[in-house]
């Protein structure tokens, strides 16, 4: 059996289908912010460090600001659908950039494919309790897969239309809810106990670290959607800085309204009386708002998954996408579909492998969220946080060998350096603390961590491969240029 390819396809993105909108909705559909208030934070307070939670927020998005000034500045002379794999082998040379190329594939698969058990193990849960309808969790994450792979197959903009409404929706529901809070006075009045250093200092404070920066993850996409911006060289950087803070800020505000909802002094032993931690954000809109906002939380819940589902699935198809282009992988991962201008064949794939992943956990009768989506989730994680402190190191080198564009010694270098330190400090406790986000056994979670290094060296085979045999196209590596 053969499969006959259009002869007519094409090798380029669909120019100016999304402006800064559109991307901002990308980007902050992958963070998924309600099911990181909901599902996310609530652990993140209980095995960090509590009430001091918000603190913590506020410096992950500190840092990830001081990141964003090196990378957006990168992207205004490196444009291209690789993000972190072309900046890498701008800065660091093709080498450094097939590792970066295979981690970033490697994380943006595992991280869709982690998101595939949350919301199977969610909506199988919610359709039991709510309609009593019994379906094994791979039911639904199959479902949600055929629709994931026709929107990721069509174009950008009809992807970029369904998230925008997702967004919104889950940004209304929760500031109803933070407000609904604050105007009561929560459980003490309003106050900033969050901020003291005796909260602040509580607990483990950097398990509620790497908490926080897992929530973050998803916003650095924007350098990826570059090929098909209007104006990337504007529209990038105004995306990227307006996402950190939109999700940064809508965290920390959240997070902060929590606390006070409860009490800084009461919130941790609630949430370990609580038989799913999950489960909290139900209780405090029942309590401040009343059902009917609680049930419209269950449901945008799911769709908040759903929607990190499919900005992922972009993502990932992307970075298929421009390997493939570039040499790395198969050139029919690098062509576009004739008609949609859409990536199809790494969207194609990118659904093939999740498919497969997914029927083997389901085959293995394992946990949906406490080992499919607690395991890929935190590896991947760790993969983007290296991501970004490689593109970091990149970022100063490529403008030291260009000073001829003139960027100054603050975004091209301070700032990219302190980045670099400061996130290397949170993978380093990341891998440290790695069994605790996992809830795995320090075998089986040092064994995860071992597939960073399997990837990184792969990657590098791939670039040398190329350059032994098309040195010109190893030499080209991320230089795709509109």
């Amino acid at each position: 059996m053969s499969v006959t390819m259009p002869v007519n396809g094409s090798t380029e993105l669909k120019r100016g289908a999304l402006g800064v909108g559109f991307i901002i909705f990308f980007v902050i559909s992958a963070a998924s912010p309600l099911s990181v208030i909901a599902g996310g934070f609530p652990i993140g307070i209980m095995l960090g460090n509590g009430a001091g939670t918000p603190a913590l927020l506020l410096l992950a998005l500190a840092v990830l600001m001081a990141f964003s000034v090196g990378y957006t500045t990168m992207a205004r002379h490196v444009t291209n659908a690789g993000g972190f794999y072309a900046f890498t082998s701008r800065g660091l040379g093709g080498l450094a950039g097939g590792s970066a190329a295979v981690l970033a594939m490697f994380a943006y698969n595992i991280l869709q494919i982690a998101l595939y058990g949350m919301f199977g193990g969610v909506v199988s849960g919610t359709m039991e309790s709510v309609f009593g309808l019994v379906l094994p969790w791979w039911s639904y994450s199959l479902l949600a897969m055929v629709s994931i792979a026709i929107l990721g197959y069509r174009k950008i903009d009809l992807s970029a239309r369904v998230l925008s409404v997702v967004v919104i929706a889950e940004y209304l529901a929760i500031l109803t809810l933070d407000f609904a809070i604050l105007k009561t006075g929560g459980d003490s009045g309003v106050n900033l106990d969050s901020f003291s250093s005796q909260h602040v200092f509580s607990g483990t404070p950097s398990i509620g670290l790497l908490f926080c920066f897992a929530a973050f993850i998803g916003f650095e996409a924007t350098t990826i959607y570059g090929e098909e911006a209007k104006d990337p060289q504007r529209t990038i950087p105004i995306a990227t800085y307006s996402s950190v803070l939109l999700i940064g800020g809508f965290y920390a505000l959240s997070v902060w309204a929590m606390v006070v909802g409860v009490g800084a002094d009461k919130i941790v032993p609630m949430l370990q009386a609580l038989q799913d931690p999950t489960t909290f954000i139900y209780g405090m809109s029942d309590h401040f708002v009343g059902p009917h906002l609680t049930q419209v939380i269950r449901v945008l819940f799911m769709v908040s998954i759903y929607a990190g589902l499919l900005a992922f699935h972009n993502a990932a198809a992307r970075y298929f996408y421009a390997i493939g282009r570039d040499g790395l992988l198969h050139s029919l991962l690098g062509t576009t579909h004739r008609v949609h201008q859409s990536p199809h064949m790494g969207s194609a794939l990118q659904s093939l492998i999740a498919a497969v992943v997914v029927l083997i956990f389901a085959a293995m009768d394992a946990d949906p969220i406490l080992q499919l989506f607690a395991w890929f989730s935190n590896l991947a994680t760790l993969c983007v946080i290296l991501l970004m402190a490689m593109t970091s190191v990149a970022v100063c080198v490529y403008f030291h060998r260009h000073p001829e564009l003139k960027v100054g010694i603050w975004r091209g270098r301070i700032l990219p350096i302190f980045s670099c330190l400061a996130l290397l400090m949170v993978l380093v406790l990341a891998v440290v603390h790695f069994d605790v986000l996992t809830g795995a056994s320090q075998l089986l979670s040092y064994s995860l961590c071992a597939v960073i290094p399997a990837a990184l060296l792969a990657g590098i085979y791939l670039a040398a491969r190329l350059r032994k045999v098309a040195p010109q196209r190893f030499l080209a590596l991320g230089s795709h240029k509109l």
